[in-house]
């Protein structure tokens, strides 16, 4: 039977006898208690209740293979996160890319893992299409790393951004990825950007200033303090033609032309980049720029919530008519996608101003008890990290990915119903506070520590029993 890893920590005498409990039923259903270590029983402190968990980051969920069962009705559609493990096989190429796909096998296993076809879509804001752009973007300069060209030519990009993806889903990826991520064959090509040679880049451009800021990333630095980015921007300003062509084409009314022209040109820097250094720093570094990207936007779509609205707005105390509508409206968000826990932040901030705006102006997380991690599909209440990240797959564990989550921050209630925007950079951005005594949902086992392997289909159940 597969299944899923996870850490639990609960205090309190009673629920620990409920945990026992369960351990000792769990052996009629094949969950297996690894390992339980009991601390000091003296009943603990505000401030201890109020320190941060004893570890944030939970191990990988893993799934095997192997042990998962047959699903019972082959021609229905298999329910929300059934695991599914398609074959791989040898791809069927079309001979007309001139490219040694087989020096480029590492990057293409790590993206096609990323881009998993039963994960693809859940995981694809923050872990599959960084991934898949890194890909494009080493490529294009992988292509011609022979010649004086930093670009793929049109007569052939359309069979190599073919062989790409064919070689892709021949190792499990999903076939929408170029949808889901908005990448098309055109990306290799340098589009609009005037210079796609060696030579006239490096005339122009900087280079050895460039590669200095951009062949190591450091993600806390660069997101904040950007170093990279900046570096990027003016090179591709550069070789765009400038910021004289930038006032002609403004004077011409063509700006959305000359965005187009700029983002081009930023495709050629990167390849630039990428011809420049090794495959795998040059694909940490894309990563780690992504990352920065990905974090400074809530990607949840939110419907108007005029129901909450109605049941929340006059409310000062716990209602369950209000709590009992918050919540049908969060399980909808839950049905999206996997987020980061900055990104949690974020769009718990944007729903609680469109609250407020809705005239809503109790704090009703705190009320209802909603959490960060309840803006993410629940797969063991996990948020990903902030820092990129990758699905795993193999054919004994499965796949698995990293979850990072504060199981008891509650959601950030905005102080305004206008967000212009979000800083989550020190100093100007203050996270969440712990909860405290009077904020946490669940005083129960002191002291106790459980690891468990659970089996996929039993989570959820047990998850339910145990919060």
């Amino acid at each position: 039977m597969s299944y899923f890893k996870f850490y639990h920590f609960r205090r309190g005498s009673r629920c620990h006898q409920f945990l026992l409990f369960i351990i000792y039923l769990s052996s009629f259903r094949d969950v297996v208690a690894l390992q339980m270590s009991f601390e000091s029983t003296h009943m603990a402190s505000v401030p201890e209740l109020a320190s941060p968990p004893s570890t944030g980051s939970f191990y990988p969920i893993e799934i095997s293979p192997a042990v998962i069962p047959q699903y019972p009705l082959p021609n229905e559609s298999l329910p929300p996160m059934y695991p599914t493990f398609p074959a791989t096989y040898e791809p069927v190429l079309s001979g007309k890319c001139p490219v040694n796909f087989s020096a480029l096998s590492d990057i293409l296993s790590k993206t096609a893992s990323d881009c998993a076809q039963p994960m693809a879509m859940l995981v694809g804001n923050a872990i599959c299409c960084p991934q898949f752009s890194s890909l494009v973007h080493i490529f294009q300069g992988f292509y011609s790393i022979s010649s004086d060209k930093l670009v793929v030519p049109n007569a052939v990009a359309n069979d190599c951004f073919s062989d790409i993806m064919s070689i892709l889903i021949s190792k499990g990826a999903n076939a929408t990825i170029p949808s889901i991520c908005l990448i098309k064959s055109a990306n290799l090509t340098g589009g609009s950007c005037p210079v796609n040679d060696v030579t006239t880049f490096e005339k122009m451009v900087n280079s050895s200033s460039l590669l200095e800021a951009c062949t190591t990333v450091d993600t806390l630095k660069e997101c904040c303090r950007p170093i990279c980015q900046p570096a990027i921007a003016e090179a591709a300003l550069k070789i765009s033609g400038g910021e004289s062509s930038m006032i002609e084409n403004k004077d011409a009314g063509q700006g959305s032309n000359r965005v187009d022209i700029l983002s081009d040109c930023k495709g050629v820097v990167y390849s630039y980049i990428s011809r420049k250094i090794p495959s795998v720093a040059a694909n940490i570094a894309f990563r780690r720029l992504s990352a920065c990207k990905v974090n400074k936007v809530c990607p949840l779509q939110f419907k108007q919530p005029s129901e909450v609205i109605a049941a929340c707005r006059n409310v000062a105390a716990p209602s369950p008519s209000c709590c009992s509508s918050l919540n049908a409206y969060i399980a909808g968000i839950q049905r999206q996608m996997l987020i980061t826990n900055k990104q949690a932040i974020i769009c718990a901030t944007m729903f609680g101003s469109m609250l407020r705006k809705g005239g809503v102006m109790t704090n009703i997380y705190e009320l209802c008890d909603v959490d960060l991690k309840d803006f993410s599909i629940q797969v063991a209440g996990c948020l990903l990290r902030s820092f990129p990240a990758d699905v795993i797959f193999d054919n004994t564990t499965g796949y698995s990915f990293t979850c990072d989550l504060n199981d008891n921050i509650i959601a950030p209630w905005p102080s305004s119903s206008s967000v212009s925007s979000l800083s989550l950079c020190a100093p100007e951005m203050s996270l969440p506070a712990l909860p405290t005594s009077q904020t946490m949902k669940n005083p129960g086992c002191r002291g106790v520590g459980l690891e468990m392997m659970v089996p996929i289909f039993s989570l959820f159940l047990f998850s339910a029993i145990l919060c």
